[in-house]
Parts: structure tokens; C-alpha cells; sequence
């Protein structure tokens, strides 16, 4: 073989990733070059191994979960539950220095504690709330910032979504990561709102605040709205994460209960519909089916991978840089947040974030704090251009007269209070481990 395995484990990787800037099917291409070099690595036993790993793949309970809290998301955002809420928020933050962007972060933390799905917050938001500031005469840069930011707060907040997909392949407890994961994940929304605030107080024009009759609404009408809206969502969250959190119930079991209580919701409103339910169905069948071909591909291609040599040859080249747990953590966060420009966080999270992991013991990382460090990276990689996904989520449903540079130009802000955000989680590793550890144990 004119190659040697490492060699080829390298050009592998390399191929992929000219396959993927040439808009191949993620997931297939994964298979497809898994299986060719493995054949000629370990020839017939590679169809063996394909099998295992597909198997290992589709058993994994902690992939239970997944379809379950999507089926709770897209019910929720199908149900118009957002309408409601949006309103009640409005009408109760209606005396706060720019109170539209402040119920519109609000809006979004909830929906994304309550569902996960990134795209599907932007989008409804972008329907809804942006219109409204545009009307109110907030400056589009601040109005779009707000929309793009909070919602890509759901990679983050738990039921996130992305943490399901970290722990099934780091092999560590989801249920820590949502611990880990909650007090960043409501800072950094606090952060957000805190941000809006102050940008309305030092300048009034850029979100000027409501006319008299919609500040001055009766306390016993804003009572109502909430107790009939905020208050039956965020029991519904509550419940959920409680019993993940407390241990009263396994993620799995907890999205389970969630889904449910979601059609209860929906069928107190008077929204549910079969319709509603069969595309609910059919949008959580098509991205739990990607999520479960892709992780497939990543299995077959990293075992492969390792196999052949790669990654022996990728950690002896870091560990040979000299660097220590500081550097390590700056290094792959770069490079993360890199890779977010083409790529979507599904694919970071199951093909590169496994060459990573085997290094967190030689330094001395803990995969929990580790992997909420990465969900905090993700949200830039969703905000950054020049390829971010919640600026074009956007401009799909902004007014044509809302240019792309004026989105990205709000936002930057926001990356701004991310990238401090991390900054403070490197410095005080206990902001993340905190809770977990006084939950559970050190």
C-alpha cells in the first residue's frame, strides 16, 4: 500500500471534508468513506463493524430522548402557545426601558427551555416579536440582535438538544450536563436582557418605549395573561427539568412526560388539531432520522478513523505542541468555533468533538464543564458570519427592506457577551460544576 494508515486516516478526514464544501449528504458521506477505507484497512470485517456501530447507535438509550423533547417542541410551536406568551411578557415588562426586546429574550428562554430547536425560535420569533419592535421604532441592528441572539439561547438551556448529543458521545451524564448547563444558560439570557437594558436608558431612540395605553394596562389583566400563559409553560418546564435534575425520572422518561403535557397544553387552548399533530409527527420523524443516520456515519467513520491511525496521530501532534489544560481548551475552542462557519452544530458535536475527547483526561478537563464550555462556543458559531445560521433564519421572514449586513451587524453585540461569557466560565470553572457537583457529588 503506498499509504501508510495514518496516512490514509488523514486523507480520509481531508476528503470529507472537500465532499462536505461540495454539498454531499452529510451523514452518507460519512458511511460511504468509512466503509471504503475501512475495507481497505481491515478488509470484510469492516461490514461486521458497520453493523455493530449501527446497532450501538440505535440502542442507545440516552437517544430516547431526543424524538420525545422534539415532538414537545413542535407541538408547542404549533399549538401558537409563543403568541400568548409573547403577550403576557409584553404587557408585564410594558414599564422596563426597552420592554419589547426584554419580552422578546424572555420569549425566547422559555421557548427554548421548553423545546431546544434553534431554528424553529428565530424563525416564529422573527414572525413575531421583530415586526413588532420594527412598528415601535427600535432600531432594526438592536431588534435583530435580540431575535438571533435569544433564540439560539435553546443549544444551551436545557432540554438543549445539543447536550443529549455531547453526552451520548462523550459517555457522560446528561443529566449532569442540564445541571452544568442551567445557571450559564440563564446568566447569559440575563446577560442579554441586562445588555438591551442599558443600551434603552443610554439611548432612548434605539427602543423607544410603548405609547401610554399599552404601558398603562390593568394589574388584574396582566395577572390574568400570565396565570393563563406564562404560568401553565413554565410549569410544564419546571416539571421537566425538575425531574431530570432531581433524579426522578430519566431524560427519556421526563421528555416523555413533556411531550404529554404539550397536547394537554395545546388541547386547553383549543389549538390542537390532528393536522398539527401529523406535521408535528412528521418534522420530529425527519429530525430524529437525521440525527440518528448522522450519528451512524460519525460512529462508522471515528472507529475507522482510530483504526487507521488518525486519531493516535492527531493527539500525539497536540500533545507535542506543549501546551497545558489552558492552552488545550483556547486550541479547540478556536477550532470550534472555526468549523461552526460551514458547518452545523450536529456535525461539530458527532464527527470532530470525538477527536477531542480522548485528550480531556491528559489534561486534566472535566468533559461536563468541557462540554457546557463547547455549547457556550456554539452559540457564536450560530451568530458569526459569514455563514450564521440564525441571521439567515432571519432574514427568511424579515421585511425585504432589512438587509443581511444590518442582521449581522446586530449581533455582533451578542457575540461580544458570549465570547465574555466563556471567558468568565474559564476563569470560575465553578459557575458550571457548582450545581452538578452539590447535586450529585464531586
Amino acid at each position: 500500500m503506498f499509504l501508510s494508515d495514518p496516512a490514509l486516516g488523514m486523507l480520509m478526514l481531508v476528503l470529507f471534508l472537500i465532499l462536505l464544501m461540495l454539498g454531499f449528504p452529510i451523514a452518507f458521506t460519512l458511511m460511504a468513506l468509512g466503509v471504503a477505507f475501512g475495507y481497505l484497512s481491515i478488509g470484510d470485517g469492516i461490514f461486521q463493524l458497520f453493523v455493530q456501530r449501527t446497532y450501538s447507535v440505535m440502542a442507545n438509550d440516552v437517544l430516547i430522548s431526543i424524538p420525545l423533547f422534539l415532538f414537545m417542541g413542535y407541538v408547542i410551536e404549533r399549538a401558537n402557545i409563543l403568541d400568548r406568551l409573547f403577550r403576557a411578557i409584553q404587557l408585564a415588562a410594558g414599564w422596563i426601558p426597552g420592554s419589547l426586546a426584554v419580552a422578546t429574550l424572555i420569549t425566547c428562554a422559555l421557548f427554548a427551555t421548553a423545546t431546544g430547536i434553534v431554528g424553529a425560535v428565530v424563525t416564529l420569533m422573527g414572525l413575531l416579536a421583530f415586526p413588532a419592535m420594527l412598528r415601535a421604532g427600535y432600531d432594526t441592528k438592536i431588534a435583530s440582535g435580540v431575535v438571533c441572539a435569544g433564540g439560539c439561547l435553546g443549544i444551551l438551556i436545557p432540554p438543549s438538544v445539543m447536550l443529549i448529543l455531547y453526552g451520548a458521545t462523550a459517555g457522560v451524564s446528561v443529566v449532569k450536563l442540564y445541571a452544568a448547563a442551567f445557571i450559564p444558560g440563564i446568566t447569559l439570557a440575563a446577560m442579554y436582557i441586562g445588555y438591551v437594558i442599558i443600551r434603552a436608558m443610554l439611548n432612548p431612540s434605539l427602543a423607544p418605549k410603548l405609547p401610554e395605553s399599552e404601558r398603562n394596562v390593568p394589574v388584574a389583566t396582566i395577572i390574568w395573561a400570565l396565570l393563563t400563559s406564562f404560568l401553565p409553560l413554565v410549569a410544564l418546564i419546571i416539571t421537566v427539568l425538575g425531574c431530570i435534575i432531581f433524579g426522578l425520572a430519566t431524560p427519556s422518561e421526563a421528555a416523555a412526560v413533556g411531550a404529554f403535557g404539550a397536547i394537554l397544553l395545546a388541547l386547553a387552548y383549543r389549538t390542537f388539531s390532528l393536522e398539527k399533530l401529523k406535521d408535528s409527527v412528521f418534522l420530529t420523524a425527519r429530525a430524529s432520522a437525521m440525527v440518528c443516520w448522522l450519528f451512524v456515519g460519525s460512529a462508522v467513520f471515528s472507529a475507522v478513523f482510530a483504526l487507521l491511525g488518525g486519531q493516535r496521530l492527531v493527539e500525539e501532534f497536540i500533545m507535542g505542541l506543549d501546551i497545558g489544560p489552558i492552552g488545550f481548551l483556547i486550541l479547540t475552542q478556536v477550532i470550534i468555533f472555526v468549523l461552526g462557519w460551514p458547518l452545523e452544530w450536529t456535525e461539530i458535536i458527532v464527527i470532530f468533538l470525538p477527536i477531542f475527547l480522548p485528550l480531556l483526561d491528559h489534561f486534566g478537563i472535566d468533559p461536563i464543564f468541557f462540554g457546557v464550555l463547547v455549547a457556550l462556543n456554539l452559540q457564536t458559531s450560530f451568530l458569526s458570519p459569514p455563514v450564521a445560521m440564525a441571521p439567515f433564519y432571519l432574514k427568511g421572514v424579515a421585511p425585504k427592506s432589512v438587509s443581511i449586513e444590518e442582521i449581522f451587524s446586530g449581533v455582533m453585540p451578542f457575540i461580544f457577551i458570549v465570547v465574555f461569557a466563556m471567558v468568565l466560565l474559564y476563569t470560575f470553572p465553578n459557575f458550571a460544576l457548582w450545581l452538578p457537583n452539590y447535586l450529585y457529588g464531586g
